[in-house]
């Protein structure tokens, strides 16, 4: 009999409406459990944006506040034991979830204002809750979070991997590609579309930098180490092929920095490290290197190798007069190595020619 005092006593500082709204949760949750088997991800996002809703409708309604969200979450974790996902911390992200979309969404034009009654944006339904979270807290900008969510169901990008591209604000790096390009002039329109995905500026390569004390032997090891990471900044898709590649053309030897082939564009890609600022005359070895390639390893079903120049800097007017004549597919890029690292640590970073000479398999 005390211990029934107790639950009356608790459910007396309640709101009046909260045990009906329990069950109707615990009913919500049973139904997305049964549904779960045939696509986890999506009704999991969908049922947490129900949560939200109904908690912000509650609270508008009601004036619910936190002790209430705390009391909700304790019943839902009785009630579904074992089932992680109800902690306090996660019901307000749900309502967090929910605001920001329902808020946001109604503010953009079509098609992207997607959201019809009580539903979030499709792409956002078909990414997992810890990607959704990652962006909802790190990615302020509405069509910016849209992007990534697309790209992460394009790509299927895990969360590490969406991480990293947030970090280093690929959205923004990507923006700036077509500039210092000759794609739309060289390449069919599709297939130049998917050649200017590749590209970013700068590319970034802050994974190079080191601890003290450092040496030439720890640059070495660093860029062999960091060969993952190099592959994951450059995007879904490429395939190495070699390190200073050899090519050997009217009885000289040539070799290429980086060779790749890339499955989407089913070409051969041939990326050049230069030191300093663009040079003209790196647009004409590259063309050179292209075609050797074209004429050596070129199937007869691959579409045309591209180019892709990686300076320190670049004069955008420069490299607009070294492509402009070119006959094949060119992009130039900057790169950059030092972002947070101390100054006094920065001489020790690679050059552009560590990475020629050292980037070896």
């Amino acid at each position: 009999m005390k211990k029934s005092g107790k639950l009356i006593k608790r459910i007396g500082l309640l709101p009046s409406g909260y045990p009906k709204f329990l069950s109707d949760l615990k009913v919500r949750i049973r139904s997305a459990q049964l549904k779960a088997a045939v696509s986890v991800t999506r009704e999991l996002v969908l049922l947490y944006w129900d949560l939200g809703r109904r908690i912000v409708e509650k609270q508008r309604e009601e004036g619910w506040g936190q002790s209430v969200i705390e009391t909700l979450s304790r019943d839902l974790q009785k009630a579904f034991p074992g089932v992680d996902g109800y902690s306090t911390r996660n019901i307000w992200r749900m309502r967090a979830f929910y605001l920001a979309y329902s808020r946001s969404l109604q503010k953009l034009p079509q098609p992207v204002a997607e959201l019809k009654g009580y539903h979030p944006p499709k792409v956002v339904s078909e990414i997992p809750w810890g990607h959704n979270i990652l962006l909802l807290e790190k990615v302020m900008d509405l069509r910016v979070r849209l992007w990534y969510a697309q790209c992460t169901v394009k790509y299927g990008w895990s969360r590490s991997v969406l991480w990293q591209h947030v970090e280093t604000h690929l959205f923004e790096r990507q923006g700036k590609r077509i500039e210092t390009t000759n794609f739309r002039r060289t390449l069919p329109p599709a297939q130049s579309d998917l050649a200017l995905e590749i590209m970013k500026d700068p590319y970034n390569f802050d994974f190079l930098t080191l601890k003290a004390p450092a040496r030439e032997k720890h640059l070495e090891e660093g860029l062999l180490q960091h060969i993952r990471r190099f592959l994951l900044e450059l995007g879904v898709g490429f395939s190495f092929v070699g390190s200073q590649f050899p090519l050997s053309v009217g009885g000289q030897d040539f070799h290429i920095d980086l060779l790749f082939y890339h499955l989407r564009l089913r070409c051969f890609v041939v990326i050049e490290l230069k030191m300093g600022e663009f040079k003209p005359e790196y647009a004409g070895k590259m063309n050179f290197y292209l075609s050797a390639i074209d004429a050596r390893l070129r199937h007869r079903s691959d579409h045309p190798s591209i180019g892709l120049i990686l300076c320190q800097k670049k004069n955008k007017l420069i490299v607009e007069y070294a492509l402009r004549d070119t006959r094949k597919p060119i992009g130039v890029s900057a790169y950059r190595m030092t972002g947070a690292l101390p100054k006094h640590l920065q001489r020790n970073l690679p050059t552009a020619e560590d990475i020629e000479a050292e980037l070896k398999v």
